[in-house]
């Protein structure tokens, strides 16, 4: 392990790693298996329970909705034939029949809205086309009506056996709604990929910080990022720099699918994680072509991918959102879902080295100007990656890629809103 430190250290970050190749190294790390065949293996959940969780199989429709005939208007249900040549002027007079009898010939039954359409009813007249003669318990209809009009026939929502979907499809609550109204109750959905979350450093502290110490916030941060993303995050105590102890870390949450550590992932004297996971297992990548964060290093464990984090929080969190989450997505089944964006006019230049995706903080602002996008990117002050207001207080970043020399001012960007999206 000695030689192996000093060559990492003498070469530093010379080479880098480009960001796509460094997340498929990670991810067919990981899983083996297709991506439809969540390796996390799955559960059977209660449907109330079920919001937000992956499918683990398809599923199909158990039975009709509606599974009868429903009147899809207030009015009268009606034999269409005794409507024939009615109309305002010439209405057809029908005798008002029992609510909760059938609809005989020439009469008519009143109904509400998703009300069952009666025995011997083919259609609804709707209730502002007839006029009540309650005082002899007749009906002037003024409106001639189809058969089977403003009526909802059976499975015209959702029909027996109709397929829903398909499997790896993350659940919302409309889906929930739909899936009830079709007969399921319980749903077998994959398991919540766990996650060990272990912030790193001898200078963190939990409480009042004194000189040279530093709160920490990275495992808060990454763990609630987790929790976002649909997995279970164990979110430990502050680890020293020291070789043994975060060999120990390591291996007590090897029996999660996924270990996180921030901090210490560099080349420096205390920057020990390359080493230690090496040590452990094998590191995959070491320094990624991206900007702030990239002396990050992955690696795999005992099969459990390993995910050693910058610890400047900006460094951080851009890659446990370009790293950990497709981890987590592919854990579960899935593949992630692209960030929502806003398109906007860049108020100021973002620099950007050819060959390193930079990811550019910024605050948008609505534009009084109609013409092109109703709003402007203004890339944040404070640029560094240990600035973690710049991230919190920002509205998303701009991502400049690999092959581009910066974006100037003017041009129209698409803002990430990354922190919006699961």
């Amino acid at each position: 392990m000695e030689g192996a430190d000093s060559e990492r250290k003498e070469a530093g970050f010379k080479e880098r790693t480009p960001v796509d190749e460094a997340r498929r190294i990670l991810t067919e790390a990981a899983v083996e298996s297709d991506v439809d065949d969540p390796p996390t293996g799955t559960e059977t959940v209660p449907l109330e329970r079920a919001d937000g969780r992956v499918l683990a199989a398809p599923i199909t429709a158990a039975r009709n909705v509606p599974h009868y005939q429903r009147a899809a208007m207030d009015g009268y249900a009606v034999r269409a034939g005794d409507t024939f040549g009615a109309s305002d002027r010439s209405p057809e007079v029908l005798r008002i029949g029992d609510r909760d009898g059938p609809v005989d010939p020439e009469t008519a039954v009143r109904v509400h809205t998703g009300s069952a359409l009666p025995d011997g009813a083919d259609a609804v007249v709707m209730i502002e086309h007839v006029e009540e003669l309650a005082d002899v318990g007749e009906l002037e209809v003024g409106d001639a009506v189809a058969e089977g009009e403003n009526v909802a026939p059976i499975g015209e929502d959702v029909t027996e056996g109709e397929g829903l979907y398909g499997a790896g499809h993350r659940l919302r609550p409309s889906d929930l709604g739909l899936l009830r109204s079709v007969g399921y109750g319980r749903l077998e959905v994959a398991q919540r990929p766990t996650v060990g979350v272990i912030p790193t450093g001898e200078e963190l502290v939990d409480g009042e910080p004194g000189p040279g110490e530093v709160i920490e916030t990275n495992g808060l941060t990454v763990s609630r990022m987790v929790e976002r993303w649909g997995a279970d995050a164990t979110y430990r105590d502050v680890v020293t720099d020291d070789a043994e102890s975060l060999r120990v870390a390591i291996q007590r949450d090897l029996t999660k699918d996924v270990v996180v550590t921030t901090g210490g992932s560099s080349v420096g004297e205390r920057d020990l994680l390359p080493e230690v996971i090496d040590d452990l297992g094998e590191v995959l990548v070491h320094g990624v072509g991206l900007k702030p964060g990239h002396p990050v290093c992955l690696g795999i464990v005992e099969d459990t991918p390993v995910l050693a984090l910058p610890g400047y929080p900006v460094a951080c969190i851009v890659n446990a959102v370009q790293f950990l989450r497709p981890t987590l997505r592919r854990l579960e089944g899935t593949a992630p879902d692209p960030h929502p964006t806003t398109p906007a006019v860049l108020e100021r230049k973002i620099p950007s080295e050819p060959g390193t995706r930079t990811f550019a903080r910024v605050q948008l602002e609505e534009r009084e100007d109609d013409d092109g996008p109703a709003f402007a990117a203004t890339p944040t002050r404070a640029s560094g990656s240990g600035v973690l207001s710049s991230v919190a207080l920002a509205d998303g970043w701009v991502v400049v890629d690999d092959g581009l020399e910066g974006i100037p001012a003017g041009e129209t960007v698409a803002v990430q809103d990354w922190e919006s999206h699961p």
